[in-house]
């Protein structure tokens, strides 16, 4: 696909940003690396042999007795009697570099968890023995996700809500701005807190109960593009051949509009990886158990004595923050008028 000339300045305005530059393409690989998480960090092998055959036991659980065992539960890999049973038939496992999951619990601790890190706990354990850097891999993709699937949906509803208002004006901008006074105006976190405690939160509660306020973060920036571009020439040429206000607003004003919006994109993303991270370090957030990197923190402040659990989940924020900072820097540049 061929870029048009303004597009091609952009995107080398945005690669003369070095720091921008490459913080996009390390955010780009981490996320992708946390995507393949079960291939990465995970307490079941990635490939079994047994009998002649392959087992991918990431990817399909198997009961004990596919492997000649007793009973129809499903199969532990780390048992001295599965690793019997299948060297038994000449078989063997290809276990992932990290043989814990996010939830699974070392048993065989040297010392009381939280234990220190080692060479089978590369990040020591939290206070209940499970492995951290795998909680971090695992807490890493879902914030990013969580982050992602709320910038865009905010997007969505907050470039449509300024749309309507900058580009009919009159009582329609009114009324809505009155509303984003009242509604901005309100303690979200407090709310937050108070919707999330009247239901034991998931993933897409959580999503749906943030959404409510991460809106309106772009509404004025919309709003005014609307208000500049309505009275152009070329929408007042529009307006007279007849064309419909959908059409106008969506095919003409709004790809114009969409250039100041691209980048606030990335600070969106921050404020909802953080706001995450507070409220699970509240103990608001996802539920408990659920890989994240708040209520890691959470752990560090109840165990002082055990620094490498707010460390690691202070440095992988500290990283991804950074770098998505980074990133919303270089596409400000890339996307400045007055460049």
């Amino acid at each position: 696909m061929t870029l048009s000339p303004i597009n091609q300045r952009r995107f080398q305005l945005f690669k003369a940003h070095k720091r921008g530059w490459w913080s996009l393409w390390i955010f780009l690989v981490l996320f992708f690396v946390t995507l393949g998480a079960e291939l990465i960090a995970n307490d079941k092998p990635l490939v079994v042999s047994y009998d002649n055959e392959l087992y991918f036991p990431v990817l399909k659980r198997y009961p004990e007795t596919t492997f000649g065992g007793e009973f129809p539960l499903q199969a532990n890999y780390k048992s001295p009697y599965i690793q019997e049973l299948i060297k038994e038939k000449d078989g063997w496992m290809i276990w992932p570099p990290i043989r814990y999951s996010y939830s699974s619990i070392n048993y065989d601790l040297q010392v009381p968890a939280p234990a220190p890190p080692s060479t089978e706990n590369w990040f020591g354990t939290d206070d209940q023995g499970r492995d951290v850097l795998a909680r971090v891999i695992y807490g890493f993709r879902i914030s990013v996700l969580f982050a992602l699937i709320l910038t865009l949906a905010s997007s969505v509803i907050g470039v449509f809500a300024g749309a309507l208002q900058g580009f009919y004006g009159g009582w329609v901008d009114l009324v809505g701005q009155r509303f984003l006074e009242v509604w901005s105006g309100l303690p979200v976190l407090y709310l937050l807190i108070i919707l999330a405690s009247f239901v034991q939160p998931n993933f897409w509660w959580l999503l749906g109960i943030m959404l409510l306020f991460s809106w309106m973060s772009l509404v004025d920036v919309v709003r005014a593009e609307f208000l500049r571009g309505r009275n152009l020439e070329y929408v007042r040429a529009a307006r007279a051949l007849g064309m419909q206000n959908g059409s106008i607003m969506f095919r003409h004003i709004l790809p114009n509009a969409m250039i100041s919006t691209m980048t606030f994109m990335p600070f969106i993303l921050t404020g909802a990886i953080g706001t995450l991270t507070a409220l699970d370090f509240l103990g608001f957030g996802l539920p408990p158990g659920a890989p994240s990197l708040g209520e890691l923190v959470a752990q560090g402040k109840s165990n002082l004595q055990a620094p490498w659990l707010g460390i690691s989940a202070f440095a992988v924020l500290a990283l991804m923050l950074s770098l998505l900072v980074f990133i919303g820097e270089a596409s400000r540049d890339a996307f400045d008028p007055r460049k």
